[in-house]
């Protein structure tokens, strides 16, 4: 008997002894142990951070802040429900605020992701994206929508975007949403556990990663799904940050295309984000934080809040 005809006698014996495997269902996105007893006192997280980021070839010095929150979404509406609907359910708010120069003019830009906080999707994909940006020659908008019933996985998110570029503006486009799949605008969220672990210590794994939102307009490219490399170190290790030394878990990101980052988060709850790093030279360093109702600190004076946060106060005239 020749060597390919045993070969294929054995394959062929193989795949009759072997039963049909079923596939490894995808983790829900839900609550980690213990997340109530610290996030629902009613209050926010707001963290402040260093930020360099990269535009028009230079590096450019900002500041920014992430807002971490727990809200309750209407799934019909897809927003912040007052009370009364018949369909809702827990999310995680992030809202992430930048603020950079580049050289006269300033860029403000804000995302805010809604992760689902009670098994209404596969770990890694958000109930809604939203994105704008504002800067001199312009506004920016996307809203990035899982379609799907209450409770079903969805089958597509809806992008629609609005800009005064050229061209690059569209009305509600369907993206098809692989298995496994994870939302890079959500990736503050994602790396700190809050809906169960990204990946296990020491171990590494590739998935379908939709790159941010934010990345998409300022490269203005088109919102596409790619592959991508996670990996996180088999141990904590101390980090050097604005606010001390901490430990901290690290988290390598590498997508097929565009710019890889590492992700450092607490190793001790509430497991903040200190900071992450990118190929390209971005970076963020925690300079401080606090829990506050922030919506009810809107009066003349608190202002000086800023500084628990590690942010200048800004000037009045």
């Amino acid at each position: 008997m020749t060597y390919p005809l045993l070969l294929s006698l054995l394959t062929t014996l193989a795949c009759a002894q072997t039963p049909t495997s079923t596939p490894k269902p995808t983790p829900r996105s839900q609550t980690a142990a213990g997340f109530w007893d610290h996030w629902g006192d009613g209050q926010a997280e707001v963290v402040g951070y260093k930020l360099t980021q990269p535009r028009y070839g230079e590096d450019r010095a900002g500041e920014a802040v992430l807002i971490f929150v727990t809200e309750t979404f209407t799934h019909g509406q897809r927003v912040k429900s007052d009370g009364g609907h018949p369909d809702e359910y827990p999310v995680i708010k992030l809202n992430e605020v930048r603020d950079f120069q580049t050289g006269i003019y300033d860029y403000n830009a804000m995302t805010s992701v809604f992760v689902p906080l009670s098994g209404e999707l596969s770990r890694g994909l958000t109930s809604r994206v939203t994105f704008s940006m504002q800067e001199w020659c312009g506004h920016a908008y996307s809203d990035l929508l899982s379609v799907h019933a209450l409770g079903a996985e969805p089958d597509a998110m809806e992008l629609t975007t609005r800009t005064y570029f050229d061209g690059a503006s569209h009305g509600p486009r369907a993206l098809a949403v692989p298995a496994g799949g994870i939302v890079a605008s959500a990736l503050p969220v994602l790396v700190r556990g809050l809906v169960g672990e990204l990946v296990s210590p020491g171990a590494r794994r590739t998935v379908p990663y939709l790159p941010s939102v934010l990345d998409a307009h300022l490269l203005h490219e088109p919102l596409a799904w790619q592959e991508a490399e996670l990996r996180r170190a088999a141990e904590p290790e101390p980090i050097t940050t604005p606010i001390g030394v901490v430990s901290a878990w690290r988290y390598e990101i590498e997508p097929r295309s565009g710019p890889a980052s590492t992700w450092l988060v607490e190793a001790a709850a509430p497991h903040r984000l200190l900071g992450w790093e990118r190929s390209d030279g971005e970076s963020g360093w925690i300079t401080g934080s606090l829990r506050t109702a922030y919506w009810q600190q809107s009066g003349e004076g608190k202002e000086a809040m800023r500084g628990a946060i590690g942010l200048p106060v800004l000037a009045r005239p």
